[in-house]
Parts: C-alpha cells; sequence; structure tokens
C-alpha cells in the first residue's frame, strides 16, 4: 500500500529505518480495514515526493504490527507520528486534509 518513495516499517526495522533516520520522519500508523487511512494514503505518498531529500516519510501496518504502536500508545487510525532525532516532535490522530499535515512538515523541518 506504500506508494513511491516510502518505506514499509516493521516491528523490526522501525528503530533504524525511525529513529535513528538522519532526516526527520512522518510514520504513517495505518490498516488495510481503515476507511480513512486509504483517504489519507496519497496525501501522505504525496509528501515523500514533495519533501523527497529532506523528510523520510514510512508505514507501519497495525494489524502486521502490535508493538511499535503499543510503544507509541496507538489507539486510533489513521495516525501520523513526525520524529525528529528519534523523538516524536508531533502527532496527528484521524483524517485531516493536505493542507494541515503540509503545515505540520513544514514546522517539523523549519
Amino acid at each position: 500500500m506504500a506508494g513511491q518513495g516510502v518505506v514499509e516499517v516493521s516491528d523490526g526495522t522501525f528503530d533504524q529505518e525511525v529513529l535513528r533516520s538522519e532526516q526527520p520522519v512522518l510514520v504513517d500508523f495505518w490498516a488495510g480495514w481503515c476507511g480513512p487511512c486509504k483517504m489519507i494514503a496519497p496525501i501522505v505518498d504525496g509528501m515523500a515526493t514533495t519533501y523527497a531529500g529532506k523528510l523520510k516519510v514510512a508505514k507501519v501496518n497495525v494489524d502486521q504490527n502490535g508493538a511499535v504502536p503499543a510503544r507509541y500508545g496507538i489507539r486510533g487510525i489513521p495516525a501520523l507520528l513526525f520524529f525528529k532525532d528519534g523523538k516524536v516532535a508531533d502527532q496527528i490522530v484521524g483524517y485531516v486534509p493536505q493542507d494541515v499535515i503540509d503545515e505540520r512538515v513544514k514546522r517539523l523541518l523549519a
């Protein structure tokens, strides 16, 4: 379900791909049965293209990976967590329009 430039991350690869990333990371916690997740997916995928080289975009399927969502208290999806220097800098839960995500990414990269 990941678009071009988007990294599929699992419980096993999360620390390496997200926490140790040189770049800020936008992580989309999603599931295949989640309608709002499907609605937000093209927006998240677009962020990978728009901010290529500045922002890493990753996706975690909560049905296949339980440890990472539990570690970050993910109770509702879609959940977008913004990581900078290995720590959560911001988060959005539920569907939001593209301009809201764009604004948070710009703040993260500032």
